[in-house]
């Protein structure tokens, strides 16, 4: 008897001192979040605000910046005082199945010492926080040239609030998509669908630009978007491999699947432009290096490399398609190109989970589905249930909010500001003053 309490107080003992260890920071994880926070604000500012700045007319280009800009400094502050809380809650409260609780307000619990996992709370804080400047970022290449400052402001501030941060809970934060076994690694659902679908009720609800259709709209300058995909390029492995939340093995392997996708889309692409007009562009090879990294987002953690390149190829493909017809057939002026590339991405990757995550695929084997689900249609049938849910509550609730908006201070510039651009109009700078 006395050798099985013994046991029992080494086994307590070891358990104890596992949990306690789960607590301690880890110098290697927080060095490599750290720099994972810098790469995904870099994707950001400057990667995303060169990347559209280069997309638009030259009379907009300094407004898509200063939106870019903007947005990097107004959501960080929402986030500080309400976004992370809505999605995160406060550590050691039970989380609710919608929104998380509302202890941590200001950051109000988090202190010096705190810690996340491995990692300092603070430094979870703020690297969430770069993924909440991102996403309402996006959504900006769908009413870029058009949008009144102010409506662009006051819309972000409600949609990070209401959309990103409970959508963010569902997923991540210990809501219901989480709960159910919804594997969403960097974002499908969160970042992608959210942001792109967001996008493409803005484009609906505001209207084309002037001219769509029958005036000429091409980029003004590619040397500044090669630049930003780029910036993009190299800030994505941050947020892939940094999503891990660690220094680890599965980091390792985010880094290298998101390559592998981003380097077949990108060809996938371009190939597609090659066969069906001739000739290769540097827009549609950059364009569709972003819809790699847009679809394998969801999936870096869950699959392996093989399985990687073939979710790049289809993303190239798809993404590609999605957008001509888009534009050409549906004529929705979504200015550039957020929902075919970012939205059907994020849809296709978060999708595409359920098959590749099986280990039973020999080369092209993932990680293992959820905890419970022992099949592919069971994954598959969680993986929709993501996508449908943020796809619906994302369209409808910026419809409302545009809406909102609209009544407050107006969505749109008029039309001869519009042909002025935005630039002077909104800003009174220019871009170049040649």
């Amino acid at each position: 008897m006395k050798s099985t309490g013994s046991l029992a107080l080494l086994a307590a003992t070891l358990l104890m001192s596992q949990a306690v260890a789960a607590q301690e920071l880890n110098g290697a994880d927080t060095a490599w979040i750290l720099t994972s926070t810098a790469l995904v604000l870099f994707m950001t500012i400057p990667g995303l605000s060169l990347f559209y700045a280069g997309l638009v007319r030259s009379k907009n280009v300094l407004s898509v910046l200063m939106q870019c800009f903007a947005l990097t400094c107004l959501m960080s502050l929402v986030w500080f005082a309400v976004g992370y809380t809505i999605a995160f809650g406060t550590d050691g409260v039970e989380q609710g199945k919608w929104i998380g609780d509302f202890g941590n307000i200001f950051f109000a619990n988090i202190a010096i010492d705190s810690v996340k996992g491995t990692v300092p709370a603070t430094l979870f804080a703020i690297f969430q926080m770069t993924f909440a400047i991102i996403t309402p970022a996006l959504i900006v290449g769908a009413f870029a040239e058009r949008m009144r400052f102010s409506a662009m402001l006051l819309f972000s501030t409600l949609w990070l609030i209401l959309v990103y941060s409970p959508v963010c809970h569902w997923v991540w934060g210990g809501g219901w998509l989480g709960r159910m076994g919804l594997q969403d690694f960097a974002g499908g659902t969160v970042v992608h669908i959210t942001a792109a679908v967001s996008a493409l009720v803005a484009a609906l609800v505001i209207g084309p630009r002037r001219g769509f259709g029958t005036v000429a709209m091409p980029p003004h300058n590619l040397t500044l978007t090669v630049a930003g995909a780029g910036m993009l390029w190299v800030g994505w492995f941050g947020f892939n491999a940094g999503s891990a939340v660690a220094a680890n093995g599965s980091a390792a392997m985010a880094m290298l699947v998101t390559h592998l996708s981003a380097s077949a889309g990108a060809l996938a692409w371009m190939t597609m432009e090659w066969l069906r007009h001739g000739k290769p562009s540097m827009l549609g090879t950059v364009t569709g290096m972003v819809a790699g990294l847009g679809t394998i987002t969801p999936a870096s953690g869950s699959v392996g490399p093989a399985a990687a390149v073939l979710i790049g190829l289809t993303a190239g493909v798809v993404c590609y398609f999605a957008t001509t017809y888009l534009k050409n057939k549906l004529r929705v002026d979504d200015s550039l190109d957020v929902f075919p590339v970012h939205g059907v991405g994020g849809i296709l990757g978060t999708l595409l989970v359920g098959v590749f995550a099986s280990t039973q695929l020999g080369i092209f084997s993932g990680n293992g589905f959820s905890s419970g689900i022992t099949t592919m249609g069971g994954q598959l049938m969680v993986q929709a249930t993501g996508v449908v849910a943020t796809l619906v509550y994302s369209a409808v609730a910026t419809f409302i909010l545009l809406k909102v908006v609209g009544t407050l201070v107006g969505l749109r510039v008029d039309g001869d500001e519009e042909t002025q651009g935005l630039d002077l109009v909104l800003h009174d700078e220019r871009g170049y003053d040649l």
